[in-house]
């Protein structure tokens, strides 16, 4: 489970994000935040029988910047590793 920020906003975007990533088997990680940034790793799954249905990193920061634009404006960079 990813760890909490002092941002629920923020938290609530990770956790749905984490979801997810983990019903694919992969997991997110919080390497550090601010009021205006944020840095997550990211860790893809295995899905022998669906390959295509774990998300990519660039995915995962497809539906990131989306999730933050509408949850968390004030978080104005972010980055997936």
């Amino acid at each position: 489970m990813v760890a909490n920020t002092s941002d629920g906003k923020v938290d609530f975007v990770l956790t749905q994000i984490e979801t997810m990533v983990a019903s694919e088997g992969g997991s997110l990680e919080l390497i550090s935040s601010d009021e205006s940034s944020l840095t997550v790793k990211y860790t893809p799954g295995v899905n022998e029988d669906c390959p295509e249905c774990v998300p990519t990193h660039d995915q995962v920061r497809a539906f990131m910047k989306a999730s933050l634009g509408v949850h968390a404006p004030h978080v104005a960079s972010f980055e997936v590793t």
